[in-house]
């Protein structure tokens, strides 16, 4: 069974075709719970009208559910809070100019 930690690892697979960062250093992954088999990620998107939003979505789905141990991920997306660039990790956010 994978931890919180080893779920988010996975996730950083997930790039955001936009911008060239993966979607946990973008700060669009927001809480990651392990229960039993089951993985359940709280994230968000740049924008409620991101063209790649499915894609995305559906590409942390499946990197979760291919981790050892998991039967099941739930990505649930949220708009609260919405997100920022303030959220990207410092380093990334540097390395794009902010």
């Amino acid at each position: 069974m994978p931890t919180a930690e080893e779920a988010r690892a996975a996730l950083k697979q997930i790039i955001d075709p936009e911008i060239g960062l993966n979607i946990v250093d973008l700060g669009l992954v927001y809480d990651v719970e392990v229960e039993d088999a089951q993985i359940i990620v709280k994230m968000t998107l740049t924008s409620p009208g991101c063209p790649v939003g499915p894609q995305i979505l559906n590409g942390a789905k499946m990197v979760l559910e291919d981790l050892e141990g998991v039967d099941e991920a739930s990505v649930q997306l949220v708009w609260d809070p919405f997100w920022s660039p303030d959220l990207i990790n410092p380093e990334a956010r540097a390395a794009l100019g902010f």
